[in-house]
């Protein structure tokens, strides 16, 4: 919005900013912003400027990739840093010198997509913006796409972009659980058949750091090796670790510096400073966010899912809106 002629820019952004502290109702209908009482990180209307089309969208991968500027990139034809230039009939940067493209998308999750660049950048602002998720049928309706499209876009962003693979061993304090999922037996007549149901549904173990991370995995049984398995593979031997008194987790006794259990069985839940709560609460929100966003989620897909909740548990953690993280793994991939 532009200011009174005899105002100058930043006599005009201080007037601006004077109105609104004084409660005086700014006249913004033309030029909304994000108010500083509301809980977004990143709004809508942000992403509207920033990303009006393809065009943007390609130039922020170019500039996050390769030139910092926008011009200047190092050429690997010239072997030394160049002035680029956009080409007009295709979708990369070439060199003023020699004449070489540079695809910024290529080595991304974009790369030989037909799918407009903006609704990529779209479905991932949508899916860093909402508190639990959202399903490809409503992603579909968002960007107009098909159904197939829409899965592909979400598989991708998550399997690729939310993983947590490489990231370093938990440490410190680190709270172990596991839970089901899969719902509830519709026919069980007896005892038996409802363990049998229970053993049958997929198992997510669960491991955070208190104050810090967490991760989820999902595993074949929560019996036998695989728990112990994939508790040493993510959390560090410097660690010391709390979990409840399942019998699954015995063999993890000298592995870690100290091994802390609460006995759920006879009805303990703090003792002190020992508890799983903390995992507990996450699988709370997991549960209560999956069946809301999702209803039912296949076993093949799960793990998918789940590396998706602990992604967003841990990137609120960074103080950085969600949606620029996600743009800069997507970036970096």
């Amino acid at each position: 919005m532009q200011g009174p002629l005899w105002l100058s820019d930043e006599r005009h952004a201080l007037c601006r900013r004077s109105m609104y502290n004084i409660g005086m109702a700014a006249n913004d209908r033309n030029d909304p912003f994000r108010r500083p009482s509301s809980e977004s990180d990143y709004s809508l209307i942000e992403f509207m400027r920033e990303y009006p089309d393809d065009a943007a969208c390609l130039d922020r991968l170019w500039r996050d990739r390769f030139a910092p500027d926008g011009h200047t990139a190092d050429c690997p034809k010239c072997e030394r840093p160049r002035r680029f230039h956009r080409t007009k009939t295709r979708t990369s940067y070439t060199c003023d010198t020699c004449g070489l493209h540079i695809h910024p998308m290529k080595g991304t999750i974009f790369e030989k997509s037909t799918t407009s660049l903006q609704l990529w950048f779209y479905a991932m602002y949508l899916i860093a913006s909402t508190r639990c998720g959202i399903s490809a049928k409503q992603l579909e309706r968002e960007l107009g796409v098909g159904y197939k499209t829409a899965h592909r876009m979400m598989k991708k962003i998550r399997t690729e972009l939310m993983t947590d693979a490489d990231d370093e061993p938990l440490s410190g304090d680190v709270e172990i659980d596991e839970t089901s999922w899969g719902g509830k037996p519709r026919h069980a007549h007896s005892r038996a058949e409802a363990a049998a149901f229970r053993e049958a549904k997929s198992t997510v173990l669960g491991m955070v750091e208190r104050g810090g991370r967490v991760r989820a995995r999902v595993i074949p049984s929560r019996r036998g090796p695989a728990l112990s398995r994939e508790v040493v593979a993510n959390v560090n031997p410097s660690a010391m670790i709390f979990t409840d008194d399942w019998v699954a987790y015995k063999p993890l006794r000298g592995q870690f510096l100290d091994h802390r259990i609460i006995n759920h069985s006879t009805g303990e839940y703090v003792v002190g400073a020992v508890h799983t709560n903390t995992i507990e609460g996450f699988f709370g929100n997991l549960k209560t966010g999956m069946r809301g966003a999702y209803k039912k989620v296949s076993p093949h897909y799960l793990q998918s899912y789940v590396n998706e909740y602990a992604w967003r548990h841990n990137a609120r953690r960074e103080g950085k809106a969600l949606f620029a993280q996600l743009l800069a793994r997507a970036a970096g991939s």
